[in-house]
């Protein structure tokens, strides 16, 4: 301890040399005598205690603030009662998976831009994203990410051509009995009710 503070050593050593004795009679006009305190009083001491900066615990929360978030936009693109799908390659995390059409917003991007490049890179159409039917975040332990998913209703242009599986490993348009969740990735859970309840 160094003393700093109320109710620690060094006051209580301080209170300790400093008592009130009476000095002469009392007043005559019937006061209270006069008071006197005993002794110097001890050198101003200064609290040197300095607080180091504040630093997060090890353990789960420090471990999570490591973890990368990868920004996805993905589009919800009906036509005729049936939605767009593509297959995740092989080789990629989830290979094998049904998705809806997207990829990974880069730096600085809008995500609607973002989602109109990557459906002309994936499946080589041309299409306008709208408004946002879902927002997703999913963390993935197995390859310690994080995903925050923006799903946007879709659209193809009139000059669009038909799709093309130019960076998927497939396509297909799907009806609301064939989006099973089993075969999409555990983040599309929420946005699959909503596109099944659109397509009944």
């Amino acid at each position: 301890m160094d003393g700093c503070g109320p109710g620690l050593p060094g006051n209580r050593a301080v209170r300790g040399r400093y008592r009130k004795v009476r000095v002469g009679e009392a007043r005559k006009e019937g006061g209270p005598p006069p008071l006197r305190v005993r002794g110097r009083p001890p050198p101003l001491q200064l609290c040197s205690r300095v607080h180091a900066p504040w630093r997060p615990r090890s353990g789960k929360s420090s471990r999570l603030a490591a973890v990368p978030t990868v920004l996805v936009a993905a589009a919800i693109l009906i036509e005729r009662g049936r939605v767009l799908v593509t297959r995740r390659k092989k080789g990629t995390h989830l290979e094998g998976a049904w998705e809806f059409p997207g990829g990974k917003v880069l730096a600085g991007e809008d995500p609607r831009e973002a989602l109109a490049r990557e459906l002309r890179e994936e499946l080589g159409i041309d299409a306008v994203a709208g408004e946002i039917l879902e927002v997703t975040f999913h963390r993935y332990d197995d390859v310690q990410k994080t995903v925050l998913l923006l799903f946007f209703e879709a659209a193809r242009t009139s000059a669009s051509s038909d799709p093309r599986p130019l960076d998927v490993a497939g396509f297909a348009w799907a009806s609301a009995e064939e989006l099973d969740p089993a075969r999409f990735p555990p983040a599309d859970g929420a946005v699959l009710r909503k596109v099944r309840a659109r397509l009944a």
